[in-house]
């Protein structure tokens, strides 16, 4: 370290003034300390844009002194990209000098009745600025009488701002000071979603030559009641020089606009407070809303649409380009995807996963045997900015695979161009609205379509108008060859897309989401403007449909938005994950949804895939939530045969617990999910918590119409 009395002692001969050298740096600040604090506490970052703690430890220290008692301390930080080069310099009101123990108000200008105190980062300075400055330590040359020891602490205000910038200056003291230094400085954010998974954190540091001691932690301010304090790590605690606590917080609020509150903190240093301001601006805007489109086919390795023409090979993942086509737009955060597969030459698997992904995760999306022809249907996360891909894995064997495309979850604030406001989730009970086994008009035949309609009612009026698409669980029951299902708005010719792939006397379930149309006037039993959709089979099959949710206008109470994630595996009976065993006949297991498992404090449903594995015999799965006095649904989840790997998308609300049910009806079979994301309820269109509360959307009726050739 510089021994400033020898420096300035030399430079007395022959020299009006004294040029400072940069102070050698060492592990920790240590007496005699050349040091400057800033604390920006609730003034605006300007003239320094952090605060920070500098000394011999953190930066290189520059120190001047001249005769008149003009004292000068320059940092420039060893992170230079993390804050600025700060300079502080000090003069006692003109003609006079600086007495030990005495408070002098400052400007930037020094006068008689005025010290002089000026804070400049890189370069640039308040325009006026007032503030104080008290000196704590002082100590002469006796023969130059020239500054050899100061210290002082300071409030420096730009004229513009409220509160001052306070801190400590030391030049070759021995005397201690304390500096809790937060980064960041003040939490600012624009643009944040309404019911984003915000988080503002705050981590404090002791940064002078002594601890620092903190009271209890309080927020003040006009949206006290829109912040909670999530973590509190600092509060009646003393922080070693060096070491760091944390300060997490949380949002809860419910509207748009600019939130605003302050933090503060009772400490020892000269301000006796630690003050961090936290402003964000809240916005409602499409992230999470659902944008249903007309079926659109993305990759067929049988014809060489978007991968090349080939089958995926044993442990080949293979890149495909989903925004900017199918009508996806780059501002996606997620897709709904119709996987299939058909011709596997081995029992295999296919995992689909975001193209931002460095690592498979250890999930599956469709699990099928040698020879099988399926589909599932897959939600996989996407990055417009990052090129809008996806990557598809096979397991093992040789297999074609066909990618259609349904819809698209908003990934930005701004609603795509030209498509307006999306659609939220409005979760249901399985409702049964089509079985083509009772009624006595027998299976839907090959080639023809049937039209379905729901009318829907809610307490205060009609939920119809604003019913965008419909997520239906649809099932092949016994066909009588090898074919698809197809089903889409009604609107136009039949889409090349598929909806459910069956082979001969199967029951193949399938997830779907279905957009659909208005019944025109006079139509579906009477109920004019109700949804309707319509489903074709390419062969003669017994139909089943029930309903597990609606996509909406995004206006209703109570909406769900989507959080997507990576495939995240949080059941695996095989191993006791979320089981602790294989589900025997009759028996209903209860999962927990885990942390890790993407939970969330506001969240209400979770997006699964669900794997029956190798059951005993010909079985149902029924998937449901717990804790919520719901009995057991009539609908099905999972339709597997013995000894078969079968998946299937699965949305199912969770309880007060975090829970759901699994439900198998025959034989024993281990069961695999992995959450590949997370409905959470809308803070700008919430009404109320419950799930299952009155105030929710009902069924008045559904129906469907004779069958008729396409």
């Amino acid at each position: 370290m510089l021994r400033f009395r020898a420096l300035l002692g030399a430079a007395t001969v022959g020299a009006c003034a004294v040029a400072g050298l940069p102070v050698v740096a060492s592990a920790a600040p240590t007496a005699p300390f050349t040091a400057l604090t800033v604390d920006l506490g609730e003034h605006r970052a300007y003239p320094v844009s952090n605060s920070g703690a500098y000394d011999t430890a953190t930066a290189s220290m520059t120190a001047v002194a001249e005769p008149g008692d003009l004292v000068q301390i320059k940092a420039v930080p060893r992170e230079p990209w993390y804050t600025d080069t700060t300079t502080l310099t000090a003069a006692p009101p003109t003609g006079q000098s600086w007495v030990e123990g005495k408070t002098y108000p400052t400007s930037r200008v020094a006068g008689e009745d005025q010290a002089l105190l000026d804070l400049v980062g890189d370069g640039a300075t308040c325009a006026t600025a007032s503030g104080s400055i008290t000196v704590t330590d002082l100590a002469r040359d006796t023969e130059s009488q020239l500054v050899t020891s100061f210290a002082a602490s300071y409030e420096f205000r730009c004229t513009t701002a409220s509160s001052p910038i306070t801190g400590e200056v030391r030049y070759n003291s021995s005397l201690d000071y304390v500096a809790a230094v937060t980064t960041p400085s003040a939490i600012r954010f624009n643009d944040v979603p309404l019911g984003d998974r915000w988080s503002g954190v705050v981590y404090v540091k002791a940064g002078g030559s002594v601890p620092s001691t903190f009271g209890q932690l309080g927020i003040t301010g006009t949206h006290t009641a829109e912040f909670e304090v999530h973590e509190d790590l600092c509060s009646n605690r003393t922080i070693a020089v060096g070491v760091e606590c944390r300060i997490r917080l949380r949002p809860k609020w419910t509207t748009a606009g600019v939130k605003s509150v302050l933090l503060q903190m009772p400490d020892n240093s000269s301000d006796g407070r630690l003050a961090v301001p936290v402003r964000v601006e809240v916005v409602d805007g499409t992230k999470g809303t659902y944008y249903p489109i007309a079926p659109a086919r993305l990759m067929d390795t049988r014809e060489g649409l978007g991968v090349p023409k080939a089958r995926l090979g044993p442990g080949q993942t293979v890149d495909l380009q989903v925004a900017g086509r199918g009508g996806v737009p780059y501002t996606a955060g997620a897709v709904v995807l119709n996987v299939t597969v058909t011709g596997p030459t081995a029992d295999s698997f296919l995992t689909v996963y975001p193209g931002t992904d460095s690592a498979r995760p250890n999930a599956s999306s469709i699990n099928f045997a040698k020879g099988w022809l399926g589909s599932n249907n897959v939600t996989v996360m996407i990055d417009g900015a990052r090129g809008g891909t996806v990557k598809i894995y096979n397991r093992a064997g040789y297999t074609d695979a066909v990618v259609d495309v349904v819809g698209f979850y908003s990934g930005r604030n701004d609603p795509p161009a030209g498509l307006g406001r999306g659609g939220q989730y409005q979760w249901f009970e399985p409702y049964r609205i089509l079985d083509t086994r009772v009624g006595g008009r027998g299976p839907l035949p090959g080639g023809a379509a049937v039209n379905g309609w729901i009318d829907f009612r809610l307490p205060e009026g009609e939920f119809n108008s604003h019913v965008r698409a419909l997520v239906l669980n649809v099932t092949a029951v016994t066909p009588e060859g090898a074919g698809f299902l197809t089903a889409w708005s009604g609107e136009g010719s039949r889409p090349l897309a598929s909806t459910v792939n069956y082979g001969a006397g199967k029951v193949v379930p399938n997830l779907a989401y279905v957009q659909t149309v208005p019944c025109p006037s006079g139509g579906c039993g009477g109920a004019t403007g109700a949804p309707s959709y319509r489903i074709h089979t390419s062969a003669t099959t017994h139909l089943v449909v029930d309903l597990v949710g609606v996509m909406d206008d995004g206006t209703v109470a109570d909406g769900l938005r989507f959080r997507p994630g990576s495939p995240t595996r949080i059941l695996d009976s095989r191993v006791r994950e979320g089981l602790w065993t294989s589900l025997n006949t009759g028996v209903t297991g209860t999962v927990t949804v885990p942390p890790w498992g993407q939970l969330q404090e506001d969240t209400q449903v979770v997006a699964l895939n669900m794997t029956a594995v190798a059951p005993e015999r010909n079985t149902v799965l029924t998937v449901w939530p717990a804790g919520l006095g719901i009995a057991k649904p009539t609908a099905s989840n999972l339709n597997p045969e013995a000894g078969q790997i079968v998946s299937n998308g699965v949305l199912t609300a969770i309880g007060p617990e975090n829970a759901f049910h699994v439900y198998n009806h025959v034989g024993a079979t281990h069961v695999v999910g992995d959450v590949v994301g997370t409905f959470y309820l809308y803070p700008g269109t919430a009404g109320t918590t419950a799930l299952a509360g009155p105030s929710r959307p009902r069924v008045a009726a559904a129906g469907s119409s004779d069958y008729h050739r396409n």
